[in-house]
């Protein structure tokens, strides 16, 4: 069991795969994110978001780069019922950031992120107005996340460039 271990980290060390966060905090990558402050984002989803990303990057400091984001939220109405009321409902949560480095203006990345949820419609209109409030907070999380993992996949990918 022992050799099989020691065989196992023997080959992952020849394939290439470097951890995103070596180095822990005081790495690249942890050192980048920090670096990053968000601008504002209109709305209650951009507030959603906003809060969910300062989070994740845990800014400090004299920022090196500006996340400027705009979000499109859209609710769509999927199943219907006999009475021709909607029976589903799906909340799409789409995501156009672009990372500004602020010492020359410059666009260092330019990306989308995209999330979706359903929510089931029912008889309560509180019950599903609460639903789509919930979906929107999970979504908002999904967003966040993706966004600080492609702005830690560039500060690697800066980090390793020669």
């Amino acid at each position: 069991m022992r050799r099989l271990a020691l065989l196992a980290l023997m080959t992952l060390s020849g394939c290439g795969l470097k951890p995103l966060y070596s180095g822990g905090s005081s790495g690249v990558v942890a050192a980048t994110l920090a670096d990053v402050t968000v601008a504002p984002i209109p709305g209650r989803a951009g507030w959603l978001t906003g809060n969910a990303l300062r989070d994740r990057l845990r800014a400090s400091g004299t920022p090196r780069y500006r996340l400027d984001v705009r979000l499109d939220d859209q609710i769509t109405g999927l199943g219907t019922r006999r009475d021709d009321s909607v029976s589903r409902e799906r909340r799409t949560l789409r995501a156009r950031y672009q990372l500004v480095d602020l010492s020359n203006g410059s666009v260092v990345l330019d990306q989308s992120a995209r999330s979706d949820a359903g929510i089931d419609v029912v008889q309560s209109e509180y019950a599903t107005i609460a639903a789509e409030n919930t979906a929107l907070e999970r979504l908002s999380g999904i967003i966040a996340d993706q966004i600080v993992t492609r702005v830690a996949l560039y500060a690697q990918r800066r980090a390793s460039a020669p």
